[in-house]
């Protein structure tokens, strides 16, 4: 965890606001180099406290998930959907290493959400990573929902394929066809299908998924908050 760890510190560094922001950090900081079990438990009751800021709560989240503590579960799976990307590519991290059978159900629940697409490429690529059971059908899921002209998510389709092509399942054979019919994706798509054993002339090209400035991302305006509000809000 060590190169996450320190980009993840060095940013909320960035975020500290006045000298007792310092001192606080700096308490973390020296929680997470003793990792003991006090520490850890000092690092859990940050989750929960009143009126800690949200850097508080995602560094003490970030060290108990990668050392598999799952009072971080919640904490972290609030992260993997928050609205700055960076968080969310942070929790997922996290998430990967906590070893905590709910999190591949999150995970599916995140991406397959139509309400939430805006916060799904890290829970898509999380999907991946963990090889889980839910795994293959949500990816398939959502990349079927996410084939319409003129998406505005199409790198978090563009995940589902490369996710799908990596897990190996002939189960996505037909989506991942349907995807190789997208200008954005053909490449992607070939290489999953090429991976599952499936080669065929490219089709023609059909309408391109997203416009000159569709990324994929969370927009700073108009898209859906999770649950109403995010963490520390």
């Amino acid at each position: 965890m060590e190169d996450e760890f320190h980009e993840l510190t060095d940013r909320v560094r960035a975020e500290l606001r006045s000298p007792q922001d310092l001192v606080a950090y700096e308490r973390l900081l020296g929680l997470a180099r003793k990792n003991t079990p006090a520490g850890r438990e000092e690092l859990a009751r940050m989750l929960t406290a009143v009126e800690r800021p949200l850097w508080a709560r995602e560094i003490a989240a970030f060290i108990l998930g990668c050392a598999g503590d799952k009072r971080a579960f919640e904490t972290l799976v609030l992260l993997l959907n928050y609205r700055e990307p960076v968080r969310c590519a942070t929790a997922a991290h996290a998430l990967g290493r906590l070893n905590d059978p709910r999190t591949a159900r999150a995970a599916a629940a995140l991406a397959t959400n139509p309400l939430r697409t805006a916060y799904a490429l890290h829970p898509v690529r999380l999907l991946a990573e963990l090889r889980a059971p839910q795994s293959v059908p949500a990816l398939i899921a959502t990349l079927e929902r996410l084939l319409t002209p003129h998406t505005p998510y199409w790198r978090v389709a563009l995940a589902c394929v490369e996710g799908l092509g990596a897990l190996g399942d002939k189960r996505a054979v037909p989506a991942l066809r349907a995807a190789a019919g997208h200008p954005r994706l053909a490449a992607a798509a070939a290489a999953s299908l090429a991976r599952l054993g499936v080669h065929e002339d490219p089709p023609a090209p059909g309408p391109a998924l997203g416009g000159p400035a569709a990324d994929g991302a969370p927009r700073a305006e108009g898209g859906p908050r999770p649950g109403g509000g995010a963490p520390g809000d």
